[in-house]
């Protein structure tokens, strides 16, 4: 899910900087030092969106740097799990699929993939046994997510599932939807 968060933290901007007009120097700062930046708190920093507020700067013996208390926003995308996601197959594996959801890439386990026994071929595509369907790069589909691991934190893991109703590639859950007429028991 995407949050808009606000932080306050010590912003140093280095004494190169101090010409800079000090919002346009803070915002610089900010964004090297949380660019890129995870956390099981955050999630996964994907931008700086405002500096809401500045505070006195403060020099510290030795160091020539000032150091500002500020407050600002950040765009984060933090997964939750249960969370259902839409994305795009990235790549197809022996043991299962990745799917990108956004900043990072989720893994669905081959077992994980449909209701069926499934098949990896050589030209990357994983292939139910009595379904005949197909699972291949860039099919758009839905998934929930079942697992997040945080244990490396700078590459976090998402474990991801297809095998629940309306779940899957998109043309499987547009199958699986009754239709208006036999939903409301009229022929």
């Amino acid at each position: 899910m995407f949050y808009k968060t606000l932080i306050r933290d010590h912003i140093r901007v280095p004494p190169d900087m101090f010409g800079t007009p000090l919002n346009e120097a803070i915002l610089q700062m900010v964004k090297k030092k949380y660019d890129g930046f995870i956390s099981k708190e955050l999630g996964i920093v994907i931008d700086v969106s405002d500096v809401k507020s500045v505070g006195e700067g403060i020099i510290i013996s030795g160091d020539g740097a000032a150091y500002y208390e500020t407050e600002f926003e950040l765009l984060t995308f933090k997964p939750k799990l249960q969370e259902v996601v839409l994305g795009k197959i990235r790549d197809i594996a022996d043991f299962g699929a990745f799917m990108n959801i956004g900043p990072i890439d989720g893994m669905i386990h081959i077992s994980q993939t449909m209701d069926d026994f499934v098949s990896f071929s050589k030209d990357k595509v994983l292939m139910g046994k009595e379904t005949k369907r197909t699972l291949k790069p860039n099919d758009l589909c839905k998934a929930r997510i079942i697992a997040v691991s945080y244990k490396d934190i700078s590459n976090p893991k998402i474990g991801l599932t297809m095998r629940q109703p309306y779940l899957g590639r998109l043309d499987w859950v547009y199958e699986s939807k009754p239709k208006a007429k036999e939903a409301k028991g009229t022929s």
